[in-house]
């Protein structure tokens, strides 16, 4: 049976365990553009097999929280560079979190003040990040526009050209296209958000479009076997839901099995909450049977509160790889406190969004330098 501590191939990847460091949003971009600090905090977590950085924005249109980083601008290109740089340098394995977070935005945080966009101009039930006047909060978000299909095709090439700049450019190792947690993509999906009557909108083909479209061109983009995808069926996060998931989702993992992705990524129930969710039942195990009975042969990463013995479990039932986020936000050296035993540091909740080094690079390790 496979270990956390055991190597193993992500597509074109080779990673040296089997735990990924989760996408974490921590605010830490002024001017949307990776810093010093940045590449010290990744750097810090380079014992991770794989490390996917916080939701990247593929275009000003894309942003939805203050300080978080770009990768539309010749200078977040550079900044990221040095991340990737400095991760590599410990022999890390580093991907990009390519985002566009769709309705989950405000207008202070769109070019011009002008509206967000999303499928439906419906508003999401839900909060964002800002920092305006020196003040910091969270505010709730503002109505979007309908996106207007003509549009589209210029998303997908927003999301082609990060995904080519990402590996050209900025030198990260591949990608992982974020269609979760009620951001753009997975708005088209839903038919909570996503009331449209058109191509992109009703059946499970048409609500599906985009987000194949997208697939495709990033894979083409940054390499099949470069490119992981990330999925979250049944979270309520940002006001997200559809009444029948299960058939949606197999759906959209036998269109990808083909892709020769490196890796699916799953979150099992809301994210960052209960894994279980009596009014949203889904049955996981059938979604990874349909994408590897259509071909899919990607590795299958799992998320949401695992601890070492949940992450033993799952990979003794087919999972290949196993993704902590809140873990790592105050253990830079998870890996060998998961090896030894050894307890876990806390988070500071306070210092979670926004802010400098204090609770983002200043955990301690088990071994000092």
């Amino acid at each position: 049976m496979p270990t956390l501590f055991d190597p193993v191939r992500a597509g074109d990847l080779a990673l040296r365990n089997r735990i990924v460091m989760a996408p974490l949003t921590r605010n830490r971009a002024p001017g949307a553009v990776p810093n010093a600090l940045m590449a010290e905090y990744y750097a810090q977590r380079a014992s991770a097999g794989l490390l996917v950085t916080e939701g990247t924005a593929v275009s000003h249109q894309g942003q939805g929280y203050a300080d978080v980083p770009g990768l539309y601008a010749p200078e977040q290109l550079e900044g990221w560079r040095r991340v990737t740089e400095a991760v590599h340098a410990r022999g890390g394995c580093i991907v990009t979190q390519l985002w566009h977070v769709g309705r989950v935005s405000h207008v202070a945080l769109q070019p011009g003040g002008a509206a967000p966009v999303g499928p439906s101009a419906i508003a999401a039930k839900t909060k964002t990040f800002l920092i305006r006047d020196g003040a910091v909060g969270f505010v709730e978000t503002s109505t979007p526009r309908a996106l207007q299909a003509q549009e589209l095709p210029g998303i997908v090439e927003d999301f082609r050209r990060a995904a080519r700049d990402s590996v050209g450019v900025a030198g990260f190792d591949g990608v992982e296209l974020h269609a979760a947690n009620g951001y753009l993509l997975d708005q088209f999906l839903k038919r909570n958000a996503n009331q449209r009557d058109d191509a992109y909108g009703g059946s499970i083909e048409n609500r599906a479009r985009l987000l194949l479209e997208v697939m495709q061109a990033v894979a083409e983009a940054a390499g099949p076997g470069r490119t992981g995808i990330r999925l979250s069926p049944v979270t309520p996060a940002n006001d997200i839901h559809d009444p029948e998931p299960q058939p949606l989702f197999e759906y959209v993992l036998r269109q990808l099995a083909p892709l020769g992705l490196a890796y699916v990524h799953v979150i099992e129930g809301a994210t960052g909450g209960p894994r279980e969710l009596p009014d949203r039942p889904f049955d996981f195990d059938a979604l990874r049977r349909a994408y590897r009975d259509a071909g899919g042969r990607g590795a299958w990463m799992v998320n949401n509160g695992y601890d070492a013995a949940l992450a033993d479990r799952a990979l003794a039932h087919g999972a290949d790889l196993v993704a902590f986020g809140r873990s790592y936000i105050a253990n830079p050296d998870l890996v060998e406190r998961l090896r030894t035993g050894a307890p876990l540091n806390q988070p500071d909740r306070a210092t979670f969004y926004g802010g400098g080094a204090a609770g983002y690079t200043d955990y301690p390790t088990l071994v000092a330098g």
